[in-house]
């Protein structure tokens, strides 16, 4: 290691401060599969930090399939697409994702992170504009880095902003605005059908990041688009797997010019291996299960509703959440650190989002729900939230209490 690269990780001290307190709250070692209840160190956690919103992980459905698929094809792809990393059990799933999301086609990626990355860096140029809401998940933006465009930021859920700022813009630029469906630390729901006008105005396509949204809102979990019947409107539709889909991946869908300019286009996809096939079969199991019974995204909206009139009782403040993922907000990096590792020793699994991640008066505990919890889970995790967060003196001076 040179002695300037050696100097730059030397002076990264962030993470052993908050380690010498006692308080990190991250690579929590977890020796149990993702449900309402997770083993940490030995002991039982209550589990309301996991983007497994339908709990399905641990489905026996969607177990077996992964089991079959894993016999039939063996573990992984040793490939990309592009070469030798097609299965027909990727062909399978990119139609049931089109169909699915209205679209006429779709691709896979690893990940969600992937897809981004890969959509982003390939469909516009040094030429062009992206336009971003400032709350996208760090995958938009980082996608768009990769693009070399000009990136402009509008205020968050604010198409007003983005009116004043796309009205500045060449009129026969390309134009591509990106946002999250459901943000994924607000948990509000985007603006789209105001969003779309503005498109509409000004020539520019829609790209919508449904990873926390798919099998959540829209016609049996079909997404944000979906949500607002505004599926026509939107060019590009981004999901990922390891949330309600309870798996590991990602996908683009949308019309099949486009689809077919990234299977070639995309690097992202070119160079990357494939989507595992147990993954895939996995994903398609959970896909069947939402789309044929009801009753996961039902019981989630129950549990979100109850959880929220909950923590509003009892003074916390929610945020203008819309979703199943509640911010609470501490509004104090130390504290939020402190209250993390307070529940996490009384029981209960949430996690911190702090500085730069957010504003600093905007620190957060990340409160989200799952179909499977039970009302008991609930009181119970709020019952433990009260009392941390009046032992820190948090209650009364940082929420609406």
């Amino acid at each position: 290691m040179n002695e300037a690269l050696k100097n730059r990780i030397s002076l990264y001290k962030e993470a052993e401060a908050v380690k010498k307190a006692g308080l990190y709250p991250y690579f929590r070692t977890i020796s149990s599969g993702q449900d309402t209840m997770v083993q940490i160190g030995g002991k039982p956690v209550l589990m309301f930090g996991s983007n497994s919103y339908l709990g399905l992980t641990n489905h026996p459905k969607v177990i077996e399939a992964g089991q079959q698929a894993l016999q039939k094809y063996g573990s992984g792809c040793a490939g990309s697409r592009f070469l030798n990393g097609t299965l027909d059990i990727h062909e399978k799933l990119e139609r049931r994702l089109a169909e699915y999301t209205g679209k006429e086609k779709a691709i896979l990626y690893s990940t969600g992170y992937q897809a981004n990355l890969g959509v982003l860096s390939c469909l516009t140029g040094r030429n062009d504009y992206i336009l971003m809401d400032e709350s996208n998940h760090a995958s938009l933006i980082d996608g768009s880095r990769l693009s070399f465009s000009k990136v402009i930021k509008y205020r968050h859920n604010d198409p007003d902003d983005l009116q004043r700022k796309i009205s500045l813009l060449p009129e026969n630029a390309l134009k591509l605005i990106a946002t999250d469906g459901i943000f994924s630390m607000e948990g509000d729901i985007v603006k789209l059908p105001e969003i779309v006008k503005v498109a509409s105005e000004h020539g520019a396509s829609v790209l919508v990041d449904d990873a926390h949204s798919l099998g959540v809102i829209g016609v049996k979990g079909a997404g944000t688009a979906s949500h607002f019947g505004l599926g026509d409107e939107v060019h590009l539709v981004m999901g990922t797997f390891s949330k309600s889909l309870a798996s590991l991946g990602g996908f683009i869908a949308s019309d099949a010019a486009t689809i077919e300019y990234l299977k070639h286009k995309s690097r992202a996809l070119i160079f990357s291996a494939s989507m595992t096939p147990a993954a895939a079969a996995s994903t398609m199991a959970a896909l069947e299960l939402i789309q044929t019974e009801p009753h996961h995204i039902e019981r989630l909206w129950v549990n979100t509703r109850y959880a929220k009139a909950l923590l509003a009782e009892n003074g916390f403040d929610t945020g203008k959440s819309e979703s199943p993922i509640l911010p609470v907000y501490v509004r104090d990096n130390h504290r939020t650190f402190l209250i993390t590792k307070m529940l996490q020793d009384e029981g209960v699994f949430v996690n911190p989002v702090i500085s730069p991640a957010v504003k600093p008066e905007d620190t957060l505990i990340r409160f989200s729900l799952m179909a499977t919890h039970s009302f008991s889970q609930i009181e119970e995790a709020v019952d433990k939230m009260i009392r941390v967060f009046n032992k820190t003196g948090v209650s009364k001076q940082f929420t609406n209490a």
